[in-house]
């Protein structure tokens, strides 16, 4: 009888996140026999303590805000938001933390689950401490994807390891509204949970280094948002960080922060969200070579390279190209791809946009924050196409100005920008920054990955009167950018 606790597989996954899902998913689907190994909850860190929950938290607030706005609803709206409800809601939504109807979904793809701690043991081996104490030796035949995700990354503060604080984990997932919240960090993180629990009821002090808020989106954009931030009773305190900060009454008691400028700020909870770090210090990855707690670089097909053999590969935020579920699940199709072609010895189309490469890391990477308002960009922004060299013509145009826009809010306050390259008089960026615009940043993906020329941008007409309709007036804007630079020269 063969040893149960030695076993063989086309594929080992680590990590049952949505990346590590969608690897095996892909792997089995072609016909290659796949084990997951997963230590927490099957769907991972988006499903129960990021994506799913923190935007169940702010859904509820940002349709309060905008309904509060609204003639003829805003006198409906007479009390605060109830906040014991949206905790609710936000606990269907990630289904009370129980992972049962994603296992039930990755044994229905007939890929294996196998729980317990996965630590990679030498070339194609894996070791997994299951929760019973047992150990089970796992052998891959083609490869190993390394899909073990991210974790909040810790500023380094002294007595941090006794100090009870918030990660972003416990930003989404807390019990009750905290009187008092102080957040470190200015990303996106740091302004959705200001958002959310400033609308809950709690009084929020965010603390960032910088000069605002979102460092990595337009400027008229993050400005927005902390001017929403201020309205709705927030404090900002920029160019500053935190200094120190303890618990004296104990674990239960006020947290009492003390700035870098000399200031205190006595609170009930304190959010570190202050960026993320790879979860790969306790994976194995001195057994092959890397050193543990370090990204793991690759190429576009997602194979480390550091590593010989084409056998491991790294997908979704452990490599670092772009810390986004949906980016995540878009590199684990393409490299599940890979691993089922180098399995049955098939080419690679590794051209640019070919199917066994990630070029929209490069190029074409869409976000959304749910801040109030809504930021959503992808591809380049301006400063990303100063220190890239680019040149690149920049249309605006006010959100507010369009009919459909009026229809979703008659003060609508927003902005959309795009990036055009002049001499192939493409889009190479868009952000639009309002109440909605989180559906329109698809269409500006299609035209970055589809390379859509502007001319034939004028034949996708915008339904009437719809939010959409924005981008006829940037292709104006464009036009009239163009005729006024011919008539001044």
């Amino acid at each position: 009888m063969a040893d149960e606790n030695i076993r063989t597989y086309d594929v080992i996954v680590l990590g049952a996140g949505p990346v590590g899902e969608n690897v095996a998913d892909r792997t089995a689907a072609a016909g290659l026999s796949t084990v997951i190994v997963e230590s927490e909850l099957v769907g991972g860190e988006c499903s129960y303590w990021a994506c799913e929950p923190s935007k169940a938290l702010l859904r509820p607030v940002l349709l309060y805000g905008e309904a509060s706005r609204f003639p003829g609803v805003s006198t409906a709206v007479t009390g605060p938001i109830d906040a014991a409800a949206v905790l609710r809601h936000r606990d269907y939504m990630v289904a009370d933390w129980n992972d049962k109807g994603q296992a039930d979904w990755v044994a229905s793809a007939g890929i294996t689950l196998l729980r317990g701690r996965g630590r990679l043991a030498g070339t194609r081996q894996v070791t997994v401490e299951t929760p019973e104490g047992e150990t089970v030796r796992l052998t891959a035949r083609h490869a190993v994807a390394v899909c073990t995700g991210s974790r909040a990354a810790l500023p380094p503060l002294p007595g941090l390891d006794t100090l009870r604080y918030w990660t972003s984990r416990e930003a989404t997932s807390a019990e009750q509204v905290p009187g008092r919240l102080v957040i470190l960090g200015a990303g996106v993180v740091a302004t959705e949970m200001a958002t959310a629990w400033q609308a809950l009821g709690a009084q929020v002090t965010l603390v960032a280094r910088g000069s605002g808020l979102l460092g990595r989106v337009e400027s008229f954009a993050s400005e927005m948002v902390a001017d929403r931030l201020r309205s709705a009773g927030a404090q900002l305190r920029f160019g500053s960080g935190i200094e120190a900060a303890e618990r004296p009454d104990g674990p239960d008691g006020e947290v009492h922060v003390t700035l870098t400028d000399g200031s205190r700020i006595v609170a009930d909870e304190l959010l570190f969200a202050t960026g993320r770090a790879p979860r790969t210090d306790d994976i194995g990855l001195d057994t092959v070579g890397l050193e543990p707690g370090t990204w793991l670089s690759t190429d576009d097909t997602f194979t480390v390279g550091a590593v010989e053999g084409d056998w491991l590969y790294a997908v979704g935020d452990v490599n670092h190209r772009a810390l986004l579920t949906h980016q995540g699940k878009y590199q684990a199709r393409i490299a599940g791809g890979v691993i089922a072609d180098r399995a049955r010895g098939a080419a690679l189309d590794t051209g640019t946009w070919g199917r066994s490469v990630g070029t929209a890391d490069h190029l074409a990477v869409p976000q959304v924050v749910f801040t109030d308002p809504e930021i959503a960009a992808v591809g380049l922004g301006t400063e990303d196409a100063a220190r890239a060299g680019r040149t690149v013509e920049v249309v605006d145009y006010e959100i507010g100005h369009v009919a459909g826009a009026v229809q979703y809010d008659p003060k609508y306050v927003g902005r959309a920008r795009v990036l055009i390259d002049p001499e192939r008089r493409t889009i190479l960026g868009a952000t639009f920054a309002g109440a909605g615009v989180a559906e329109l940043v698809h269409s500006a993906t299609i035209a970055i990955t589809g390379e859509v020329p502007i001319d034939r941008l004028w034949h996708a007409v915008p339904s009437f009167p719809t939010i959409s309709e924005i981008w006829l007036r940037l292709l104006e804007a464009y036009r009239d950018q163009q005729a006024g630079s011919a008539g001044g020269e």
